[in-house]
């Protein structure tokens, strides 16, 4: 795997569980998404990743006779930490 194929693959990751996020937050929005749909994930402005991603779904589709739907994220709000406290303990 290349660099660049390695990092196509951590942003997809990154993107679906993102939105596997939004899915459980906003559950009406997942009710537009058909069953067993195949989702490819896009990003607003970011046209290599669009057409690797894309690739990707077409690949997974091949055979298929699954619904395609393109889901574009055209905003994401900044990465942080969900956790409200912490402890440390140092080991004997």
């Amino acid at each position: 795997m290349t660099r660049a194929q390695k990092t196509m693959v951590e942003k997809n990751l990154d993107l679906i569980f993102e939105f596997e996020r939004y899915i459980a937050e906003h559950p009406s929005f997942a009710k537009q998404i058909p069953q067993d749909a195949i989702v490819v994930l896009q990003v607003k402005d970011d046209e290599a990743f669009n057409r690797w991603s894309r690739s990707l779904g077409e690949k997974q589709a091949k055979g298929e006779e699954k619904p395609v739907v393109h889901i574009t994220i055209s905003k994401m709000g900044p990465v942080r930490s969900r956790i409200e406290a912490l402890e440390i303990e140092h080991a004997a």
